[in-house]
């Protein structure tokens, strides 16, 4: 069942049976290329942490991203389709593309805020969203971004906060698919649908029981 779907179940079944439906668009075939080149002096990350409109709306809140984009990468169908992916068949991850300016935020002090807005200890899934589909990534596109990555991770497992290691992978970027156009800015256009699944999905609560004070930008 895909997201959608048990979003709305989940609803009706939370609403007593009153039927309160959200329309939403018939899904559509996602951008055969990948996502156009930054600005130049700005860079690209790439982070895969459960549900993308989560990921795109903890990041837009971020000073110096400049923008997100909600897809797919890690795996082996080409330019797959949302309900593809949802099957947990095609290898990918949702992930977000992240697009920021090197100058206000650094690559380590993203992958520090990523740290903080996902369960790093569930490698098999994100919270409700169960599924390699929604498994939390790193995705490095090089040497240097390897290296902040694996430090960080490393330091964090040192730390001894947790009594679990760390299952956050770090894996090297592939091919971006952008989602379809419905995806993008979910937790804009759809405030009230995103309120509720963030909620009941219970991410937040999770974040705020790893992390405390430390987990910001919700």
């Amino acid at each position: 069942m895909n997201r959608i779907a048990a979003l709305l179940i989940a609803f009706l079944a939370l609403a007593g049976g009153t039927v309160l439906l959200f329309a939403q668009p018939a899904p559509k075939a996602p951008a055969t290329s990948a996502a156009p080149l930054p600005q130049e002096g700005l860079a690209v990350a790439t982070f895969a942490g459960g549900c993308f409109w989560c990921m795109e709306s903890d990041f837009d809140k971020l000073k110096g991203v400049k923008e997100t984009i909600s897809g797919f990468m890690g795996g082996h169908t080409k330019n797959p389709t949302y309900e593809q992916v949802s099957m947990g068949n095609t290898g990918h991850a949702e992930s977000v593309q992240v697009t920021y300016d090197p100058k206000v935020v650094s690559y380590k002090e993203l992958v520090d805020y990523y740290f903080r807005h996902v369960d790093v200890l569930d490698g098999g899934g994100h919270y409700c969203d169960r599924g390699s589909q929604y498994r939390p990534v790193i995705f490095v596109a090089s040497p240097e971004e390897r290296k902040i990555a694996e430090e960080s991770k490393a330091a964090l497992d040192k730390s001894g906060r947790f009594s679990e290691p760390i299952a956050v992978e770090i894996a090297d970027a592939g091919p971006f698919t952008p989602a379809e156009d419905y995806h993008q800015n979910y937790y804009q256009t759809h405030s009230l649908q995103y309120g509720f699944y963030r909620h009941a999905c219970g991410r937040d609560a999770r974040v705020k029981q790893l992390w405390g004070d430390e987990a910001t930008g919700h």
